[in-house]
């Protein structure tokens, strides 16, 4: 049997302990570890510089990818709003990998590794201070092979940095993997439609005016009652709009805040460019329906790796889900160990979830690496 990724996850004031624990918590010593995912709270993160220069003098392993977050994750732990910080070793065969940062995104032709093949997918992080990120995304994504990109948008307070073998900022980064490093990828929604996909017949940027060819607030009054209508502040974290990809059913979809509403012309404002001639969803976000779609996603990737080992994993969480969503004492993350067993998990809560090539709100991304 292949074996499991060493990892650490710890909290304290100071980094220096934080890593100084997360360190001593796993054998990463006699572990042949090439490439290691690391997370850091917002609190670390001026001082991320130093940090991760000692990570790499202490270990030997150069090749670190990871981001900042307001929360950190781990296998069955949430550090939310506290420092602390998570390591995962890999010992992905060099050939098979290689990071990128800064114009590497822009690029145009295939993703490629260091020999020249092209990468079937890649993991990454975003800085949510990019204007371009949705476009960076989906640029990305058709440059590997497979369209796939996995990962999130820092979330932090200040500048949100990434990690990719060193401190950086803006755009995308992360680390491409070529397809002999076996992968299973799942994502979980964390809100529910609650009437029928609408067609969109007049709008303009965020405004739509006409849902069905009816006012789009009429439609919205119709389904979430007129008072929550009326005052979105009461509706806040409760009610969504939902944005269907094109070609798939209801399952996968976009889900964006509701921003405004004109009463006297009849219009809803949500939080993302819309087109005449797309469709739309109400949604709730409730957490019995957050849960029963996360055990969905479990059973699948149960399923998916049957007969095989799970080596570690990557969980990425909106910053809306956690003890937010499923109530505290790390509840989302023992559903994964329940599940999948007690992995090797590191991850962090992001500023939205990046899953296949899009940018994704309010759901949770679940990556395992096989034996």
């Amino acid at each position: 049997m292949p074996t499991p990724f060493p990892f650490g996850h710890a909290a304290a004031a100071h980094w220096q302990d934080a890593l100084d624990q997360a360190m001593a918590s796993c054998a990463w010593q006699d572990f042949p570890s090439t490439l290691g995912f690391v997370y850091v709270n917002e609190a670390f993160e001026t001082e991320l510089p130093l940090l991760l220069t000692t990570l790499q003098e202490r270990t030997g392993v150069a090749d670190w990818v990871g981001a900042v977050g307001i929360g950190i994750a781990a296998t069955n732990a949430e550090y939310l709003d506290e420092p602390a910080l998570a390591l995962l070793f890999t010992d992905l065969a060099k050939s098979e990998y290689r990071l990128f940062a800064g114009m590497d995104a822009y690029g145009e032709g295939a993703l490629t590794l260091d020999d020249g093949r092209q990468a079937a997918l890649a993991i990454v992080h975003g800085d949510p201070q990019s204007t371009d990120l949705p476009e960076q995304v989906r640029h990305l994504a058709g440059r590997c092979s497979t369209g796939f990109l996995i990962g999130g948008v820092s979330s932090s307070r200040s500048q949100g940095a990434q990690i990719a073998g060193r401190v950086v900022r803006g755009g995308l980064s992360g680390v491409a993997l070529s397809d002999a490093v076996a992968v299973r990828t799942r994502l979980s929604q964390g809100c529910t439609p609650i009437g029928p996909v609408h067609h969109i017949q007049e709008a303009e940027r965020n405004i739509i005016a006409t849902l069905d060819r009816r006012p789009a607030l009429a439609v919205l009054r119709e389904e979430v009652g007129e008072i929550l209508a009326r005052d979105l502040r009461r509706a806040s974290g409760f009610i969504f709009a939902a944005l269907p990809l094109p070609g798939s059913d209801r399952s996968d979809y976009l889900v964006r805040n509701l921003i405004g509403v004109d009463e006297q012309n009849g219009l809803v404002a949500i939080g993302d460019y819309v087109e005449p001639g797309a469709e739309l969803m109400f949604c709730k976000r409730d957490a019995e329906s957050a849960r029963q779609d996360l055990e969905r996603m479990l059973t699948e990737l149960r399923e998916l790796t049957a007969g095989r080992s799970i080596r570690g994993g990557l969980y990425v969480s909106c910053l809306g889900r956690g003890e937010n969503l499923f109530g505290p004492q790390a509840a989302e993350l023992r559903m994964i160990s329940d599940v999948l067993g007690a992995i090797p998990l590191v991850g962090f809560f992001a500023n939205g979830e990046i899953y296949h090539d899009r940018i994704y709100g309010y759901t949770g991304v679940l990556t395992l690496f096989l034996g």
